[in-house]
């Protein structure tokens, strides 16, 4: 009778007492009497959540717009209050997710995130959207800190390569976001009702994927707000740079060099975007199987490779054929960057996965935003596929950096 109570409590400590360190708490890892395939699947609803919440939104921009009758450069100033509400979040995620723990922070961004979405809907003149999306853009990186941290908990768990499949749910939600609005506008669904059913839909999805999460228990009290990225951080953080600052360019220029440069047909002219998002989404699905066979550092130097060579292609043969091939291979090059480098610096000794998340996505995110108005002001003075080529050196500049990183190994 006692060594049956010995032995149930024994089972019962050892299930309960495992952790991960890595910065993430400590975080109590769950035993092989736990299912790591349904945490995996919760973070990846998570990621799945956000990216629809944001599609949905820049889904209905034309309309939101016109509601509120902006010209377009009133809606390019009021548009930089997301990225300002999200550069303000940055150093305060890092600090709350590692103070207060990653599925905590992440059940609060995601739903005062989702909230804000909803909110959007309601806004009647132009400085409530500018508050409203600051706000978004807020939540929205608590959300984006959190579950990455998530990710690199996970991660650990398996003990591979598996970030990109996680990006790669937030990019089929965009995919997904797009199509259900398209749907919703054809039937004249106003952007309130639009968000609202979006809404629901995220909250049933976080409703049933929370528990399923990664438990982590508080960090320490005196986490720092604001932390200086060391060497190692820093060099990952340019990488995101140069991935974001590519990414950004074609989100923002393909169409418009398709139309100008390769001067495609008018019912062509998205077909550069489309041939870039459709490998992106792919790559990040079969990014971490080449990566992990490959290594992380060997799958960034062939990204850069293929960013490079993609970009080159379509500067040097721009016509509808070669440039598409070439978008093709950018959107594979771009499609694990991002991830890999996230991966990267969850593994920092330096600082905890948050806070390491928070400095490596600063300097990232800088890429994001000055890629597109830089290929602008270099094309206004020289020609758009003079400014293409320059990226490509970019893609040239990942390849060597991340020879030169040790945290890729």
């Amino acid at each position: 009778m006692n060594s049956n109570r010995v032995d149930r409590k024994e089972s019962e400590t050892s299930a309960t007492t495992a952790t991960e360190t890595g910065g993430l708490g400590p975080v109590r890892v769950p035993t092989a009497q736990q299912n790591k395939v349904s945490i995996r699947l919760a973070v990846t609803v998570f990621f799945f959540t956000q990216g629809i919440c944001f599609a949905s939104w820049a889904s209905r921009i034309p309309d939101i717009k016109l509601l509120l009758g902006l010209n377009d450069a009133q809606l390019g100033t009021i548009l930089f209050a997301l990225p300002a509400g999200l550069m303000t979040s940055l150093p305060l995620s890092g600090w709350a997710v590692t103070r207060f723990g990653s599925r905590r922070m992440l059940l609060v961004g995601a739903t005062l995130y989702t909230l804000t979405m909803v909110v959007i809907g309601l806004v009647t003149d132009r400085w409530e959207l500018a508050g409203v999306l600051f706000m978004f853009g807020f939540f929205g990186n608590l959300v984006n800190i959190a579950v990455n941290t998530q990710a690199i908990g996970v991660e650990a768990l398996y003990g591979k390569s598996i970030m990109a499949s996680f990006h790669g749910a937030w990019s089929l939600a965009g995919f997904s976001g797009a199509s259900i609005a398209w749907f919703l506008v054809s039937l004249n669904t106003a952007p309130f009702h639009h968000f609202c059913m979006i809404a629901g839909l995220v909250f049933v999805l976080v409703a049933l994927a929370y528990k399923r999460t990664l438990p982590a228990m508080r960090g320490s009290s005196d986490t720092p707000l604001f932390a200086r990225p060391d060497g190692l951080l820093l060099r990952l953080g340019i990488i995101g740079f140069f991935g974001m600052a590519c990414e950004g360019t074609m989100f923002d220029w393909s169409g418009v060099y398709f139309q100008k440069i390769v001067e495609a047909p008018e019912k062509l002219v998205t077909l550069g975007y489309v041939a870039f998002m459709a490998t992106m989404t792919g790559g990040r699905f079969i990014g971490d199987a080449l990566a992990n066979r490959l290594g992380r550092k060997k799958m960034l130097q062939l990204s850069g490779a293929l960013i490079a060579t993609g970009l080159l292609v379509s500067v040097f043969f721009p016509m509808l054929v070669t440039a598409t091939i070439g978008f093709l291979l950018v959107g594979f090059g771009v499609s694990s960057v991002v991830p890999l480098v996230y991966g990267a610096a969850g593994k920092s000794g330096t600082l905890s996965p948050g806070v390491a998340l928070a400095a490596v996505s600063t300097i990232s995110f800088f890429g994001f935003l000055l890629g597109p108005p830089v290929i602008g002001w270099i094309a206004e003075v020289a020609s758009l596929r003079f400014s293409f080529a320059l990226i490509a050196c970019l893609g040239s500049g990942i390849a060597i950096l991340a020879t030169r990183s040790r945290l890729l190994q």
